[in-house]
């Protein structure tokens, strides 16, 4: 009876150690995963394949660059009250985890990147990436492409067809930059206990690591 005892008492004590030490594994995974998603920093890269009502703009630079032909199309969907685009917006994320001061290497696993489209300071569409997406703990950047839609005459119509086709070429054309864009983003990371996401929202911009 007493072997019995004892050795249920040692299985307890086996069963406690034993989850206490899977705890802590895990609770260090959490805190692991929490400082990746605190090191990860985000800008934006470039805006790859504008297109203004099917017509490309990466090969123009001014009104004066566009055929009779596409003029027609573009002044025929204003008029319509209609100016759809559609463009790639690369968004560049660098994971500091490398393995050099201090750190340990490891990657982050984004499950989610919701967002927020600013053009000029203006509030246009919002969206999530489709997939995860891993960020290699290299130091070297990845690139998250956001596939965005919007229809331009929504949000600056009332500017005129002008300046609304300047503002066009501006983010998608021969020069364009994405300058004019601020993506207000609230990344999340996956970690052993579901995902966990940014305190609060981020500021993406182009020149300035957030």
């Amino acid at each position: 009876m007493e072997r019995q005892l004892k050795a249920k008492y040692l299985l307890i004590i086996a069963l406690i150690g034993f989850v206490a030490i899977t705890g802590c594994n895990t609770l260090k995974q959490i805190q692991n995963s929490i400082t990746n998603l605190k090191r990860c920093e985000f800008k934006l890269k470039n805006v790859d394949n504008f297109r203004v009502n099917g017509i490309r703009l990466s090969n123009k630079k001014s009104i004066k660059d566009f055929s009779i032909t596409d003029g027609l199309k573009l002044t025929n969907a204003f008029a319509k009250k209609s100016f759809p685009a559609e463009f790639i917006l690369n968004v560049e994320a660098k994971n500091p985890n490398d393995g050099t001061g201090g750190t340990k290497q490891s990657s982050a696993t984004l499950t989610s990147f919701d967002w927020t489209l600013y053009i000029d300071d203006v509030p246009t569409v919002s969206g999530n990436i489709a997939n995860p997406i891993t960020i290699p703990g290299t130091g070297q950047a990845s690139i998250i492409p956001l596939a965005i839609g919007l229809d331009l005459y929504e949000f600056f119509g009332k500017q005129g067809y002008d300046r609304m086709l300047n503002l066009a070429l501006a983010l998608g054309g021969a020069n364009s930059s994405p300058a004019k864009i601020t993506l207000d983003a609230r990344p999340t990371i996956s970690t052993p206990i579901g995902p966990i996401s940014y305190p609060g929202r981020i500021k993406i911009v182009e020149k300035t690591w957030q």
